[in-house]
């Protein structure tokens, strides 16, 4: 089971997104539905002071399911660079600032390059969802220039410069070979 649920998660992710094809006032709803059955399946309950639960899938508190809950709400957000105006346009690090700053009151940095500094680098065994995840798109494979939000362990919220705000599967190439580190925003 532990193997499979990565899998099941891609499935119900490309699932999701057919459904929402046809209609855009059905789409709501349906990430509504997506969004609770990802976060049933990854906050079974802490047991003994451990981080994951008794099939192996990490917990996510009450904070990090309203992060998750936020950044659903923006999906179908065009793009828009230095905008963070949820369901007008936005850009990567618009949005999760401001998604940030509206669930935890916390303040993140403009830009995405600042954002990483701002954060606490994790190891991918210990990335939960409202993690962030850092990418080096530009021109420069070393300067972070993109951002996103982890809904699950490979899954992941951010605004596309050609799809706007969109989930995306972190293993895919692209983002295999522009990935460059998880960060944890430190609390208050």
């Amino acid at each position: 089971m532990k193997r499979n649920l990565p899998r099941l998660l891609v499935i119900l992710t490309v699932a999701s997104m057919v459904v929402t094809l046809p209609s855009c006032r059905s789409s709501k709803k349906v990430h509504r539905t997506f969004y609770d059955a990802q976060i049933e399946t990854l906050n079974k309950g802490r047991r003994h002071g451990n981080d994951k639960n008794d099939n192996g899938v990490k917990d996510v508190s009450k904070q990090r399911k309203k992060i998750v809950q936020e950044a659903y709400g923006w999906l179908g957000t065009p793009y828009g660079y230095g905008k963070a105006d949820k369901g007008v346009a936005c850009d990567c690090s618009g949005m999760v600032m401001s998604v940030y700053e509206k669930v935890t009151g916390i303040k993140l940095p403009r830009n995405s390059a600042k954002q990483s500094e701002f954060c606490r680098n994790l190891k991918k065994r210990d990335v939960l969802a409202g993690d962030l995840c850092f990418f080096a798109t530009g021109k420069d494979p070393e300067k972070i220039s993109h951002v996103g939000i982890m809904v699950d362990d490979s899954n992941f919220i951010h605004a596309s410069t050609s799809k706007g705000v969109v989930i995306s599967d972190i293993n895919q190439p692209y983002y295999t070979r522009t990935f460059k580190c998880f960060g944890r925003v430190p609390d208050k």
